[in-house]
């Protein structure tokens, strides 16, 4: 693979120009040495300083939190500094500040299990060492209470050192290697701006260049492939192998990190295995251990017993909600308060789904004359200004209150908190294949498919991804989608 972009080999830029390689830079990008790997290098300390001090912040208000109530006097000493260095030492021993340089979506939500173990250690550290954080040592209601701060704490103070970061630094740009399709799907992903601030600045088609592999370090290599990048500005390579050789793509890789730009690999296995899966090291050989697909009986006892309590307690939580929601639905428009409509559930069986109607009662009628203004894509029907919704269900719609009855499916087992979206009878006649095992899991109220907004999601696209979170459910898994669609909801996507 040649790495000279030529008038025959060229890379398209993110809108659709060619951008030819030359000494003078590409599409007016000037040709300053190492620009782009500065502003990438600026901005990963940017996000590792704002996360260093939101900690600091947080265990020192975790430790006010827990000894102010006793009137307890706080000495700030050196070995106040002593205690909080122990502590800082300890995340980033569990790699807390090493992580977001080579993420290109960067969220806290999926460092919680270690934000648990950080808390854990400095609730700890402050009980075994007495007065070396506070005066005098800590009791048990004490630790407790600094235990419970830190975890919340800690988690709010990095959510937002992560979204003034996210603000304050420029875009990382992102030079796709790949396939023309596989371009338009990471430029897609890259401009829904939730959580990322990444941009697409241009692609170079993997099979169209000859050998960036051979002899990837001699000093030849590294300039030109060094003088592409240094053109285009690039902070990341994305490379989606496809049929590529592997000895091909190992020394692609090495090439691009030799010259210090991070890689991102979209490998084709994970789009069918999904990302749960066990690296086993066998003597120097690396095996991938991928989970069986069905759930065994434990863990559907765990997420049946999970569903229960949690539509117990939403439903005693929301009930006075529901009513004011029903006395609002009889008074805006004729017709009953709730909408019932047969969804295809758990083995293929049909269920009436609850939800608080939203449109005129004469709503299904009117749907195939407003055919031609679908806007929805694959087989599912959205209109975004639909003329059948009412004033209050417009309102329940965009707050997504209309979803609150599904709890009552949920308490009589037709459906999960958590799982794959519950199709519609002509939607669900459209999946066919091994795509249909979405079906071995009872659909949920809400699933990874809400958190990316199911209007926008094709019908293909949403059924592969019930099925990878299928086949990669656990526990943790359903509260992280929980949580990620409580920030969709309430507008804050970058959780």
């Amino acid at each position: 693979m040649d790495t000279e972009v030529t008038e025959n080999q060229v890379a398209v830029g993110a809108d659709g120009s060619t951008l030819t390689h030359g000494a003078a830079g590409v599409a007016g990008v000037g040709s300053d040495a190492y620009r782009g790997s500065r502003t990438r290098k600026s901005r990963d300390a940017l996000v590792r300083r704002s996360l260093f001090v939101a900690d600091a912040v947080a265990i020192l208000g975790a430790f006010v939190i827990a000894i102010v109530p006793s009137s307890r006097p706080i000495h700030l000493t050196w070995a106040t500094l002593v205690g909080l260095a122990i502590m800082l030492t300890g995340a980033k021993v569990l790699g807390l500040y090493d992580r977001d340089e080579v993420l290109v979506r960067r969220t806290t939500l999926e460092e919680l299990p270690k934000l648990f173990q950080m808390a854990t250690m400095c609730a700890l550290v402050a009980w075994l060492t007495g007065g070396l954080v506070v005066a005098g040592s800590l009791d048990r209601r004490e630790t407790l209470v600094l235990w419970v701060g830190l975890v919340v704490l800690l988690a709010l103070a990095r959510a937002l050192a992560r979204a003034i970061a996210l603000q304050l630094a420029p875009p990382e740009r992102c030079l796709f290697i790949g396939d023309d399709a596989g371009a338009k799907v990471i430029g897609g992903k890259l401009a829904d701006r939730r959580g990322i601030r990444a941009e697409l600045v241009g692609h170079i088609d993997l099979e169209t260049i000859d050998t960036w592999t051979s002899d990837a370090r001699s000093p030849s290599k590294l300039a030109k492939i060094r003088e592409l990048a240094q053109s285009l500005d690039v902070h990341r390579a994305i490379v989606a192998p496809g049929a590529a050789g592997a000895d091909d793509v190992l020394d692609l890789l090495r090439t691009l990190n030799a010259i210090g730009v991070p890689v991102s690999l979209r490998p084709r296995l994970l789009e069918v295995v999904g990302s749960s899966v066990e690296f086993d090291d066998v003597h120097g050989i690396t095996l991938m251990g991928v989970r069986r697909f069905e759930l065994t009986r434990s863990s559907v006892a765990l997420k049946r017993t999970f569903d229960v309590l949690c539509a117990w307690i939403g439903l005693l939580a929301v009930s006075p909600l529901m009513i004011a929601i029903a006395i609002l639905i009889k008074l805006d428009s004729r017709g009953p308060v709730f909408f019932r409509q047969q969804r295809v559930g758990r083995y293929g069986t049909h269920f009436g789904i609850f939800k608080f109607r939203t449109m005129v009662a004469d709503a299904e009628q009117l749907k195939d004359s407003l055919r031609e203004h679908n806007e929805a894509q694959g087989g599912l029907f959205k209109i975004a200004d639909d003329p059948r919704i009412t004033r209050i269900g417009r309102l329940l719609r965009k707050s997504a209150l209309d979803e609150l009855p599904q709890l009552l499916n949920i308490v009589k087992g037709e459906m999960s908190m958590v799982g794959p979206r519950p199709l519609v009878l002509d939607e669900d006649n459209k999946v066919e294949g091994w795509h249909r095992r979405r079906l071995e899991l009872t659909p949920g109220m809400t699933g990874p498919w809400q958190i990316l907004g199911p209007a926008r999601v094709p019908l293909p696209e949403m059924v592969t991804i019930d099925y990878l979170y299928v086949a990669n459910w656990s526990l943790w898994s359903d509260v992280k989608i929980l949580l990620r669609t409580f920030a969709y909801v309430t507008g804050r996507h970058g959780v």
